[in-house]
């Protein structure tokens, strides 16, 4: 018995190693692109004979990423700021009164409905709003789509929390704000851990809207300044991969310290 157990120790071991690696290999081909010069054709697999760091002076001159970077973060921010409000506020009536119908609609706004498939009359509603090249027209086009995730995460997590709770503080003379903010807000830690990482990685990554809403350049976020480095007549793969390089350190930073409250976040908003 002691031996099947530590056989499947192991192959889990196993497993768990092969899927970091598959996982680091794009960092790993990334980063050494990054440090190689324009002429270098060896194996990207390869670390370069001399490193090029000024792949990171030109992704900071010429591709302007530290202005990209924080066009990206108000966005980020604001968005994923409004979104956990406004996902936590409509979540506790779901949660509280069931029914077939509010669960549909959930599933239908998170799985059903592709952003692209609306991307033409959004933009025509953006246009007629003014909101073209302006910081609030991504934001709300980016809580409108980041939105029913965080409504199914934040009803599923409240729906474990017991319904003998609020009864008690109602009969205590607390009304149903007053319990929100009280009882279910202080709760919400864990998954609102996970909607932050999630909603803001797909905010963070986001191409198509950012494309067609922000055109000025003084707008571009990330993904569109990365573009900047490819051309018909002038492509650099070694800057873009620098630029690259700079682009996750947020992400990176923000997964650390919201990494304790994640997983505990995304099993208990777990469907049931």
């Amino acid at each position: 018995m002691k031996k099947k157990r530590r056989a499947g120790a192991a192959v889990r071991n196993i497993i768990g190693f092969i899927v970091i690696v598959i996982h680091i290999i794009p960092f790993y081909i990334l980063f050494t692109t990054a440090l190689k010069s324009r002429g270098d054709n060896s194996s990207r697999w390869l670390l370069p004979a001399k490193i090029n760091w000024g792949n990171f002076a030109s992704a900071l001159e010429d591709g302007k990423i530290l202005q990209a970077i924080a066009v990206t973060l108000i966005i980020t921010a604001s968005a994923t700021i409004l979104i956990i409000i406004i996902g936590a506020l409509a979540a506790y009536p779901l949660a509280r009164y069931k029914s077939s119908l509010s669960k549909f609609l959930s599933l239908l706004g998170v799985m059903m409905v592709p952003p692209l498939s609306v991307l033409v009359p959004m933009y025509r509603l953006m246009v007629t709003l003014g909101g073209i090249n302006t910081y609030w027209g991504i934001i709300i086009l980016s809580v409108t789509y980041g939105l029913p995730l965080s409504v199914f995460m934040y009803s599923n997590f409240i729906a474990t929390i017991p319904y003998e709770l609020d009864e008690a503080a109602l009969i205590d003379g607390c009304s149903r704000y007053s319990i929100f903010l009280r009882i279910i807000l202080p709760s919400l830690k864990p998954v609102t851990a996970s909607v932050i990482i999630l909603t803001s990685i797909g905010i963070w990554n986001d191409y198509s809207f950012q494309l067609y809403i922000l055109q000025k350049p003084d707008l571009r976020t990330i993904t569109l300044m990365l573009t900047s480095f490819f051309g018909e007549g002038n492509t650099d793969l070694n800057a873009a991969a620098a630029a690259a390089c700079l682009t996750i350190v947020p992400l990176i930073v923000i997964y650390l310290c919201l990494s304790k409250y994640f997983v505990q976040g995304t099993v208990d908003s777990a469907v049931k």
